[in-house]
């Protein structure tokens, strides 16, 4: 197995120089209104939300997320504990690309955990508690939480590093999914009182929203991560730009699925609202938009 190496930001910047045709069917065109919307977002000066999902930061994305904050392009990150956890674990040591078809038999016996064909030895999680712990014991609510991660970290591959240098939030809204929660599990058996706390969170982030004049949001993924993203904007009668890259459909109803024109009905994305939805995968889709919209000059 070779360690999975993050994308640099050197590559990025080549991906700027590759000329976009518009006018190419299917995917390629919703990928062309992609970056158009988000550089709409970046010229506006538009409030801007990025939001994604754990296996973003499992794979080479981790770089791109990391650039992102690093420029200041991001004023909020919304994702998943899995994100936190990948890149806290892999300032602790590489991950390693793998194959999609390996035993997972043999993987557990080894103390391999497989994410797609990404391999993750089990020592990654045993330094995780360690860490998790000594944030803990003064930290309680997901925004703190994520705030002391990125402080700690002494990497600058991390985007919790550069999240905590940049003064970006960054909110977890299932904090207690995944290793995190159960690391504060095992932190409570001592610490009886501890106690985790959304309500702190949610007043700042539902003033911060409401106090912004537009706003867009770039969409990598489903699950909970997407569908706060879209509710807070609630408060603001919906996002004025939106982006969703996904690889999930529509016809069984889910909100990962879910196209950004059904959010309209919601009213989580305005009637009015420059928006598109991308059907592709993140790895393949996310480097060149990111390095169309947001570095080329």
């Amino acid at each position: 197995m070779t360690p999975i190496e993050d994308f640099s930001p050197s590559f990025l910047s080549s991906l700027s120089h590759i000329s976009i045709p518009h006018h190419v069917g299917f995917q390629w065109s919703n990928v062309a209104t992609a970056i158009n919307v988000l550089n709409t977002v970046k010229r506006e000066g538009a409030f801007f939300i990025l939001s994604f999902t754990a296996n973003v930061v499992a794979s080479g994305l981790r770089g791109v997320i990391t650039d992102m904050v690093r420029r200041g392009l991001v004023d909020l990150i919304i994702t998943t504990p899995g994100a936190l956890e990948h890149d806290v674990m892999k300032t602790f040591g590489p991950y390693y690309q793998a194959s999609f078809d390996l035993d997972d038999r043999v993987l557990h016996e080894k103390g391999l955990n497989r994410v797609g064909n990404i391999v993750i030895p089990n020592e990654r999680y045993v330094k995780l508690e360690q860490f998790m712990f000594e944030v803990f014991e003064d930290y309680n609510t997901p925004l703190s939480i994520a705030r002391r991660m990125g402080e700690r970290i002494e990497d600058e591959r991390s985007f919790l590093y550069w999240a905590f240098k940049n003064n970006v939030d960054v909110f977890c809204p299932g904090i207690v999914d995944g290793a995190i929660g159960l690391n504060f599990f095992f932190f409570k058996q001592s610490h009886p009182q501890a106690v985790l706390d959304y309500s702190e969170d949610m007043l700042y982030l539902g003033k911060r929203i409401v106090n912004v004049e537009r706003s867009g949001a770039w969409v990598i993924g489903g699950g909970i991560s997407k569908h706060f993203t879209i509710g807070l904007n609630l408060l603001k009668q919906g996002l004025d730009y939106a982006v969703y890259i996904t690889t999930a459909n529509e016809w069984d109803g889910s909100l990962s699925g879910a196209r950004t024109r059904e959010a309209v009905s919601w009213g989580k994305i305005k009637e009015e609202a420059k928006h598109v939805t991308v059907y592709g995968e993140a790895t393949t889709i996310v480097p060149l938009v990111y390095a169309q919209a947001f570095l080329k000059e």
